[in-house]
């Protein structure tokens, strides 16, 4: 039987897209730190949030959430300058 290995931070994902409209009405603006299915902390800034998470989580283990209607808050989009090498 294979074992599939669950993408990191799945978990805490899934549970703030099922809670977002709840979340949003309490946390508008915030970015939350969330693990293991719950919000541990709400905070001004992102670097904030990654700090408190780090205080008492293993990084990589937390998921740092901006909380926000709609999906924009969790689409991102990465650009990156590539040079043409002759």
């Amino acid at each position: 039987m294979e074992t599939v290995m669950a993408k990191p931070l799945e978990r805490e994902f899934e549970y703030y897209l099922k809670n977002q409209p709840e979340l949003v009405k309490k946390f508008n603006g915030k970015y939350l730190v969330i693990k293991d299915e719950s919000v541990f902390g709400a905070y001004d800034s992102e670097p904030d949030a990654i700090r408190a998470g780090s205080e008492k989580f293993e990084l990589g283990t937390f998921l740092v959430q901006k909380c926000e209607p709609g999906s924009e808050s969790y689409t991102q989009t990465f650009h990156s300058r590539v040079v043409a090498c002759a």
